[in-house]
């Protein structure tokens, strides 16, 4: 019966059963764990997050956080049990997902599949073909417990409590997310897909994505975040970890299309070992607040990371993006191309780090900041940090900012086309590094989110 003085039961418009009260603290935390039927180990690393949390100051640096409450927050909001046929989903849902084209796109290109909403997943499917070839795609909270000594081995060694406030904060409260593995050799030809998504105002959304790709093995994973248009604060802070084994290829895709009233604090990072290759598509098209920097650890000779990053702050956002590097190993190779658009009363900060540590030989990064800035009271910042203890490194950074080219706008509109949809193509063409990296359906779905941003920015 205590239980209950903690969860609410029954079913709402938006089809979730079971809700905790606001607030975090360890009953919270032990309620979540106890609601999973979690091994002790899993509580006791939860616990130690939250005192870490408790002690950690909040970030130096970046958007103010200060109207950020953590204690006005649901930290678990559990959706309707696990389905495995999309038509058991209930309507309310399905109506939901069938609307971005998770189910189509499941049927018709894409090797796998999780959609999440709130604190859990509630849908989960892999092509036979994968199956019997022993790939593994579930959500984080079944992989704990149908490979423990697996997922034990991986979990949290990339990304710690330690590591920053908020990915402390995600490993006390951590829930769903998706855990993908690889066998050796394994090509997977088709994108598999995670698709996250909050309903519920003020609250907090804490997925964990863990992927393990072995030696020789490649897979696209594709991620796709949103939530409807609100008044409540909320908050979004996944924590991603990606171990890319010898000679594998990991390609990491993100569109984040969260709604104005989220702050997306979000801890992403990679390890690359000898000759393997990391790819993060990283594409930020809403929140309030966005501080996101994907991180590669090059620790194998050979290994490579590109790190193409692109976002468009309209007004009252703040899009504070970038990525890290690590070079370890020795010919190693990094770039980073970070693209923002800037409207009217909005903030774009780029921030780039990258260390070529001693033994490195014949490391090479470059990074490059691009802004396009639409309007007046804008502010545009660069911070690239590069710490150099090699004295074989091959560094470079270029950064540019700029207006829409007026004679390219003036042949556009001369032929017909209007100032607003000008603009639009425009933007497109100038996100073109990104949008050429995604399957064509969600190529297409970018090319709508910029036309709807370039709404009203013009004249």
């Amino acid at each position: 019966m205590e239980l209950l003085k903690v969860i609410l039961v029954g079913m709402n418009k938006n089809g979730l059963r079971m809700k905790f009260k606001k607030g975090l603290n360890q009953e919270i935390v032990k309620k979540i764990s106890e609601s999973k039927n979690e091994p002790d180990w899993m509580l006791e690393f939860r616990l130690r997050a939250l005192d870490v949390f408790e002690k950690l100051p909040m970030p130096s640096f970046g958007p103010d956080l200060s109207l950020m409450d953590v204690q006005n927050l649901y930290y678990f909001v559990k959706p309707i049990e696990m389905k495995k046929n999309w038509e058991d989903v209930p309507d309310v849902l399905k109506k939901t997902f069938e609307k971005i084209g998770v189910p189509q796109a499941e049927r018709r290109f894409l090797a796998g599949t999780i959609s999440q909403v709130e604190s859990e997943a509630f849908y989960k499917s892999l092509q036979s073909k994968w199956k019997n070839s022993g790939v593994v795609f579930l959500d984080t909270d079944a992989a704990l417990k149908e490979y423990p000594d697996l997922f034990k081995q991986y979990f949290s060694t990339l990304i710690s409590s330690t590591d920053n406030k908020f990915a402390a904060l995600n490993c006390a409260v951590w829930s769903g997310g998706s855990f993908l593995y690889v066998p050796k050799g394994i090509a997977v030809e088709l994108p598999v897909q995670a698709y996250f998504r909050m309903e519920t105002p003020n609250f907090g959304q804490f997925e964990r994505t863990l992927i393990i790709v072995e030696e020789g093995a490649k897979v696209h994973y594709v991620e796709g975040c949103s939530a409807p248009v609100g008044r409540n604060s909320s908050l979004h802070c996944g924590v991603v970890e990606v171990f890319a084994n010898k000679n594998s290829t990991v390609r990491y895709t993100t569109i984040q299309n969260w709604s104005k009233n989220v702050y997306n604090l979000v801890t992403k990072r990679a390890l690359a070992k000898e000759g393997a290759k990391i790819e993060w598509i990283d594409g930020n098209f809403g929140s309030n607040v966005t501080m996101k920097y994907p991180g590669v650890i090059l620790e194998g000779d050979n290994s490579k990371t590109e790190i193409i990053s692109v976002a468009l702050a309209s007004s009252g956002q703040h899009q504070d993006v970038g990525a890290n590097v690590i070079h370890k190993g020795k010919s190693t190779t990094s770039n980073i191309h970070s693209k923002t658009i800037c409207k009217d009363f909005s903030k774009a900060t780029f921030r780039g780090w990258t260390k070529i540590e001693n033994g490195a030989e014949n490391a090479k990064s470059r990074s490059k900041c691009d802004t396009i800035i639409l309007g007046e009271n804008i502010q545009v910042d660069s911070f690239p940090d590069v710490f150099v203890q090699e004295n074989s490194a091959d560094v470079g950074h270029e950064a540019s900012i700029s207006y829409l080219d007026e004679l390219q706008l003036l042949y556009l509109t001369s032929r017909g086309i209007s100032l607003q949809n000008a603009s639009a193509l425009l933007v497109n063409g100038f996100f073109d590094s990104f949008v050429k990296e995604l399957p064509m359906e969600y190529a297409v779905e970018i090319n709508r989110l910029v036309a709807m941003e370039m709404e009203d920015s013009i004249g």
